[in-house]
């Protein structure tokens, strides 16, 4: 019995010291979980039980280098959401129609946003975005019409300049799921809205600014538990954007194109500013907020004239004689040519077993090198390029790196193409085959598979302008806060590229594209008595009979003793059924508005009259 007894004590004491050691271990984890660590424990729940919706900072405004009036700035607006869970059962069908209605959206469209995986859910749906105030005040007078619907601020961009600078600005919308895999670590979320082209993308970080956040609590069922339970952190708005063009330009660049399908830079060459950069054709990027957004947007994208393309640094095409000021500054550098040597152009010239013919069909007799640029001889060019006499393909390649050709100019804008500079090289790996003479003749005239942009073109001119210096081409002047004004940082002229060829050849160059304006092509037609041009005209074949690129490249004043006033214009109109040979006459146009002061249509009244009916015609 004892020993029964001993047993018994010995398990009840073993027992007790099980319970104890349980009561004492839980009782310290208690203490961990509510005294140690219950500071981590209460921020985690509060984590899982709060939400967060975004208050947007405001986008900075964009202007132009006077910075007085905005050509960007944001219109208050809202977004309307939809909390599907908190709709009575058997409403939410009905209350999608009503939705639709209000709203001017299809209802497929209400459908597609407010999917059936979301009915069960309290966590807000944006319906629609870019929602006036008039609407949102009709959904608060008929609250009880549209239980679960709610409102918050989502401001909208206006474009004030909806024409040409729309490929320069841009425009903005929400960010895709493909975007934000790609930018989530850098700040954006799926509310974001973010630049899709131009200044507004290439500089989204810039604009943008630092949204806010509004934190609420909820229940497992996403529902809101205090109404005054609310943490805010306030937005930081955007940074303002001054750009170096100058919106008086810019208007006479587009005017002066007209509706023909091309580009226009203005640039700047002491400093790389572009004052005006023009393509068409273009878009309105407002319209992109209207009920028809979605249609007008897919209506362009489907446009074969490609409204979207910004034919000023997006597009390339075969420079043709506007490449001779390659081949002349090659000449004269190399002392390959005697700058008194006379070539004799019988309107062709055979070479291998091919007869290339000049565009003059009857020539143009002896011509002398700067006759030869003067009149764009192809004949005296491919005569100065031949491999067993001339220049030849490889000298003529590097002259071309020289001024910038087959590399990209660094301009701040997205997706800039670099175009083409063919080599043998490039010839025998893509084509697989030799390089030939024909080829270098073809180069030589700016034909064949070499392309360049029109931006790199001016980059060409302003490397004669400046005497050897190419500067980087740039959108931003200036960076400033939006509050107070006061400039947070100033773009400072950058050099592209110093040429190592000498000032003596460059001052030849000048003189020589000077001649092609007093007793060359272009004498016609670049008579503007405001300024004195220097500059090169340049028609390229398309493949298509009778229908030719226009090219136009110059700068002015030809003489300067204030470089800093000096422009390059570069006109490029594409080729159509209508051949007016545009392109010098529209720089024309602009270097007589730019250095007389006038308005465009003061300028069409001071030169010749058939301007005023070419410059407004219709071109189909």
């Amino acid at each position: 019995m004892q020993n029964g007894e001993r047993r018994l004590r010995r398990r009840f004491f073993a027992l007790t010291v099980i319970f104890v050691g349980g009561v004492g271990l839980l009782a310290l984890y208690l203490f961990s979980m509510q005294i140690v660590r219950g500071g981590e424990f209460k921020q985690r729940a509060k984590e899982v039980s709060s939400r967060e919706a975004v208050i947007p900072a405001q986008r900075g405004e964009v202007f132009d280098r006077s910075a007085d009036i905005p050509l960007v700035f944001n219109v208050d607006s809202f977004a309307v959401d939809l909390s599907p869970a908190e709709v009575p059962a058997g409403q939410l069908a009905g209350l999608l129609e009503r939705l639709a209605a209000v709203l001017s959206l299809p209802l497929e469209e209400v459908e597609r946003r407010v999917p059936e995986k979301t009915w069960k859910s309290y966590q807000p749906v944006e319906v629609r975005g870019g929602v006036p105030l008039a609407t949102v005040s009709y959904l608060a007078e008929h609250r009880e019409r549209f239980p679960g619907v709610t409102w918050r601020d989502k401001p909208v961009r206006n474009y004030l300049e909806a024409g040409s600078l729309a490929h320069v600005i841009g425009y903005v919308g929400d960010i895709t799921r493909e975007e934000l895999q790609v930018l989530y670590n850098r700040g954006y979320d799926v509310a974001s809205v973010l630049g899709k082209s131009g200044i507004e993308r290439q500089y989204d970080e810039v604009l943008r600014g630092r949204d806010g956040k509004r934190y609420r609590r909820v229940d497992v069922q996403e529902r809101r538990l205090e109404a005054n339970d609310e943490e805010v952190v306030t937005p930081t708005p955007g940074l303002d954007i001054v750009l170096t063009i100058d919106r008086r330009i810019q208007k006479i660049a587009e005017q002066a194109l007209g509706n023909r399908r091309g580009s226009v830079v203005v640039l700047r060459p002491s400093t790389g500013e572009v004052l005006a950069l023009v393509s068409y054709p273009s878009f309105d990027p407002n319209r992109f907020f209207d009920t028809d957004g979605g249609a007008y947007f897919t209506g362009l994208a489907a446009d074969p004239s490609f409204p979207f393309l910004n034919r000023a640094i997006q597009s390339v095409y075969p420079p043709a004689s506007t490449f001779k000021m390659v081949l002349t500054t090659a000449a004269v550098e190399e002392r390959s040519f005697p700058l008194t040597k006379t070539v004799r152009c019988t309107g062709k010239i055979d070479y291998g077993d091919r007869t290339f013919n000049c565009w003059k069909k009857e020539g143009h007799g002896y011509l002398d090198l700067m006759g030869g640029l003067a009149q764009s001889c192809d004949v005296f060019f491919w005569t100065l390029a031949r491999e067993e006499d001339g220049l030849g393909v490889e000298r003529i390649v590097s002259y071309a790196r020289e001024f910038g050709l087959g590399a990209a100019t660094g301009i701040d804008l997205p997706e800039e193409r670099v175009g083409l500079l063919p080599t043998p090289e490039w010839k025998e790996k893509t084509r697989h085959t030799k390089w030939v003479g024909g080829d270098t003749l073809n180069i030589a005239i700016g034909q064949g598979d070499l392309t360049v942009s029109p931006m790199q073109m001016a980059n060409m001119v302003a490397l004669i302008a400046n005497g050897g210096t190419i500067y980087k081409p740039h959108l931003l002047k200036e960076t400033r806060d939006p509050v107070s004004g006061a400039v947070i940082e100033r773009v400072q002229p950058e050099v592209l590229h110093s040429s190592r060829v000498s000032k003596e050849t460059w001052a030849f160059v000048q003189e020589a594209m000077r001649g092609v304006i007093t007793k060359g092509t272009a004498a016609v037609v670049v008579d503007t008595p405001a300024v004195e041009v220097a500059g090169k005209t340049g028609t390229s074949e398309t493949g298509v009979e009778k229908q030719w690129h226009s090219w136009f490249a110059a700068y002015a004043p030809f003489k300067t003793d204030k470089p800093e006033d000096r422009v390059v214009v570069v006109t490029m109109v594409e080729a159509s059924e209508n051949w007016e040979w545009w392109a010098p006459k529209a720089a024309n146009l602009i270097l007589h508005a730019i250095f007389s002061g006038m308005s465009f249509e003061e300028t069409l009244a001071a030169l010749k009259p058939w301007y005023a009916e070419a410059a407004t015609r219709r071109i189909e």
